[in-house]
């Protein structure tokens, strides 16, 4: 056999790319991705978000009360989502403060989506005992964020954490004659509280917003999408975080636009006037902030524009 510089090379190619076809053939896609944990600290504090996540809520013209549904469009394009559904994921974050693990909000409980609820196994992946939760504190009684107290069974997820409201959710909910008076899908929401709180209430503690709920974690009164609506600051040296909770949704569409009041705001127009003075804070001091239905890790910088606010990232960090 006459063998050339040129068969040999030809001959390397060619077993090269039969075993990149034969490797690629035979691994099978995955299917799933990693676990949804990210940490970082605030002074001492060490902080984790947990991904529950995403439900992807159906809309229609109805969405925005106050826009046309063609800017509405408009912004979804923007941000590369479809026109009939907002991308809403759930991520909870946990602050060990070095003395307890306080857990802000707690998920879907797996009773939202099929594609949440994925609360319990993240913990695992993070190496946190639901058990050694020592307090949730809640933001407000939307069933995204207190479901996850219970599984579907109604077996307390975390059972011995000390659990704090805000007294304002609690006062509106709980009331017989505000359910009664309720739209008929808004009751649903008021049958979900009830089946959550009637037979743990004396486990209950109500807190006023604006007072410490654990050293280092404030609560600030942030009315509009429910009436006791409550985010938190997170405290520890000489630095801060804001828990924005449901202040804004997808950052895309209500950061950018702050003043669209959104269907599942109860108060739109106060709603509105929370989100701009608690968005004007962190901009001007510059504050690292985390919204729970912000993309995944959910927590960045927001900036101040003509228009509206940005929200940048952070930039994953591999170690604290």
């Amino acid at each position: 056999m006459d063998l050339t510089r040129r068969t040999m090379l030809a001959g390397t190619a060619a077993a090269f790319a039969a075993r990149a076809d034969g490797a690629a053939a035979e691994t099978p896609p995955a299917g799933t991705a990693s676990p949804g944990i990210y940490r970082y600290k605030i002074g001492s504090f060490e902080l984790t978000a947990i991904y529950d996540g995403i439900w992807y809520r159906p809309i229609n013209d109805q969405f925005i009360r106050n826009a046309p549904f063609s800017e509405v469009e408009h912004a979804l394009d923007a941000a590369y989502m479809p026109h009939d559904r907002l991308a809403t994921p759930f991520t909870t974050l946990i602050v060990n403060t070095g003395k307890q693990l306080v857990l802000l909000d707690t998920g879907t409980g797996g009773q939202i989506a099929p594609s949440a609820g994925v609360l319990r196994a993240n913990l695992a992946a993070a190496g946190i005992d639901p058990k050694a939760v020592d307090r949730i504190v809640i933001s407000h009684f939307h069933p995204d964020h207190i479901n996850g107290i219970k599984d579907k069974d109604n077996a307390l997820i975390f059972p011995n954490a000390e659990l704090m409201v805000p007294a304002a959710e609690w006062a509106f909910w709980m009331d017989d004659g505000n359910m009664n008076a309720a739209a008929a899908d808004l009751k649903l929401t008021f049958r979900n509280q009830r089946r959550i709180f009637t037979d743990i209430a004396k486990q209950v503690t109500q807190f006023e917003p604006g007072k410490e709920v654990a050293p280092g974690v404030e609560t600030l009164p942030a009315p509009g999408h429910t009436p006791g609506h409550t985010v938190f600051a997170v405290h520890s040296g000489d630095q801060s975080l804001l828990v924005l909770s449901d202040t804004a949704q997808h950052p895309a569409v209500f950061a950018r636009h702050p003043d669209w009041q959104a269907a599942f705001d109860i108060d739109g127009a106060e709603a509105v006037k929370t989100r701009k003075k608690i968005f004007d804070r962190a901009a001007a001091d510059r504050m690292l902030v985390t919204g729970y239905h912000f993309p995944f890790p959910a927590c960045g910088h927001l900036l101040k524009t003509a228009t509206g606010y940005e929200h940048v990232p952070i930039e994953w960090q591999p170690s604290l």
